[in-house]
Order: C-alpha cells, then structure tokens, then sequence
C-alpha cells in the first residue's frame, strides 16, 4: 500500500472524530489531526517547534507577510516558537484535512548529529535559517513514519522499536532538503537556538517592557545582527513578534472569562486601552470586547431543541 493511503487509513481509524493524541502515541510525541470541514475565519496560534505531514486535504499558514501552503505528501519543521494564522483550506466530511505532528527534541536531533559527525558541520549551515519551512517529504520518510505509526497497533513492541522507529524518522529528515533547519534545532549555539532563547523570554514575559538591546544581549547578538537574523527565522521584526504574542494571549483571557478589556489590555502590556483595542482589532476583525463575546458563543456547547412527544 503507498504510504500516505496507509497513513490516511490508521489515522482515520485511530482518530476518526478528531485531533486526538493516544496514549500509545502521545509516549512518543505524536498527534492525529482530523478536520472535516473548512475553516472560515484563520485560527490564530503559537506553533511549537514540530514535525508535520500533511497526508489529505490541505491547510494555509500565514507568518508575518508569508503564506505557505500544505498539500498531501509535504511536511512542515517548525523551529521555534512561531505565531501564525492556520486555515484549513480543503476539507469535507468525506474527504476530511488528515495530518500527522511530532514534537521536536532538540536532544534527540544533537545525539544524531553527534553519532555522525553532522555537529561539526555547524559552519556550513546558513546563516539565516527561517524558522518555519514547507517541503515534499520523501518516500523513505513518509514509509519511516508508517513503520512507526503501525507500533501502535502493537503495544508490547512500542517501547522497544518506538524509539528506533521515532530516530529513523528523524534522520530521514535530516537528510532532506529541511535537514538544516532540523540541525539548528540539535545545536545549542546555532543562531537559531540563541534567537529561540529570546523568543522564550517573550512568550514568558510578554507583560514586561522590553528593551531590543537586552534581547539582543540574550540572543549573544549585536542589535544589528539581531533585529537581521530575527526577521529572516521569524518574518517579522521583535516588536512586530511580541505583538503577535500580546494579542494572542490577550485572547485567550478574554475568551476565558476576562471582562475587564482595558485590564487585559495592561496585563498583556498596553499602557494605552485606544491602541490596544486598535491593534486587537486589526488582527482578529473585531474590538476585544465583540470578539469575545463571538469567541464564547462559538465555543458553548449546542444544545439539542427540546422536542414533544408527538400525539398518536
């Protein structure tokens, strides 16, 4: 059987009613993406550094002023934190968008590089790496992943061959044409890992004022260097990305239960409520207010009609 008809089955048959991480297969970091219908409006998001592959339908990822599209057979690295708007763009309830992810250890990806030889290589890696990337996954990948997708059928065999089968995958694809982008996962002083320590202290300090010449310090940059490299990893500026950070988590407060707009707006960061609300607006069509209000509504259960019983 090819290999993205076998994914496509044991996927459908393990998560048929939706994104669904097993136990068998969340020991080893994988996640089933099921979606059978279209996204209208972009879900907005923090992509975590992973391994993607699109097995049906397709999906658009729009960063920063990129837009990169996935078809079936093309696999997706992330490699740092990333805030991005996800659309899935061809789905349907008989042909739903199926994908497979795996999270990405730096650890693991520096073991390989060590055992053969690839860390010294570190010279020869571009510079500038951007930090998210769209490929054609191989055969051997894509069958590597099925050896591996097809242990959680065998649950005695998976803490056994599981790890063999998860570092096979990750050789495949570091032999492909994303196979520097995986490296600068695996080495701790690669300019990508160093501007992923900054990126780091963004996402977790996002309510604080933030001075470049600090983060630039934390990345072992000069100001220059940084604000550079840290346009062509992320596609967009440090200002612009811990923007994209407040926004987001300002959010997930508000859709969380947070009534207080101008006091969200403070705690994200925003010492003005005009330019926060302004702002919030520009990137998810709606002031905060109405679209949480829209955002809870979407998200509360529906509740069935109550119906009589009809007379007979």
């Amino acid at each position: 059987m090819e290999p993205l008809l076998e994914l496509r089955d044991s996927i459908l048959r393990h998560a048929g009613g939706g994104p669904r991480a097993t136990p068998q297969s969340d020991r080893l970091g994988l996640k089933f993406i099921v979606q059978r219908s279209t996204t209208g409006e972009p879900i907005h998001l923090i992509h975590e550094p992973l391994f993607g592959v699109v097995v049906q339908g397709e999906k658009q990822l729009a960063i920063g002023d990129k837009l990169f599209t996935c078809t079936p057979g093309n696999s997706l690295v992330v490699s740092v934190d990333l805030p991005v708007a996800l659309r899935i763009s061809t789905a349907s309830p008989n042909q739903p968008y199926l994908a497979i992810a795996m999270a990405l250890k730096p650890a693991q990806v520096a073991t390989l590089l060590l055992e053969a030889g690839g860390a010294d290589d570190a010279d020869d890696l571009p510079v500038e790496a951007a930090g998210l990337g769209v490929g054609v996954a191989s055969r051997e990948l894509l069958e590597a992943i099925v050896r591996l997708v097809r242990l959680l059928d065998h649950p005695r065999d998976l803490p056994v061959l599981g790890p063999l089968a998860e570092r096979e995958i990750m050789w495949r694809l570091l032999c492909s044409e994303q196979g520097h982008r995986l490296r600068q996962v695996g080495l701790a002083d690669s300019h990508l890992s160093q501007l992923g320590r900054a990126m780091r202290w963004m996402r977790d300090n996002y309510g604080e004022q933030v001075r470049i010449e600090e983060l630039a310090r934390l990345s072992g940059m000069s100001v220059t260097s940084f604000h550079r490299q840290f346009r062509a990893v992320a596609f967009m500026s440090p200002l612009q990305y811990l923007k994209q950070i407040r926004l987001r988590e300002a959010r997930a407060q508000l859709l969380a239960g947070a009534e207080d707009v101008a006091r969200v707006g403070q705690v994200v960061g925003y010492d003005s409520a005009s330019q926060f609300s302004r702002e919030y607006k520009r990137a998810f069509g709606f002031p905060p207010g109405q679209d949480a209000r829209l955002l809870r509504a979407s998200a509360a259960p529906r509740r069935k009609p109550f119906r009589t019983a009809r007379a007979r």
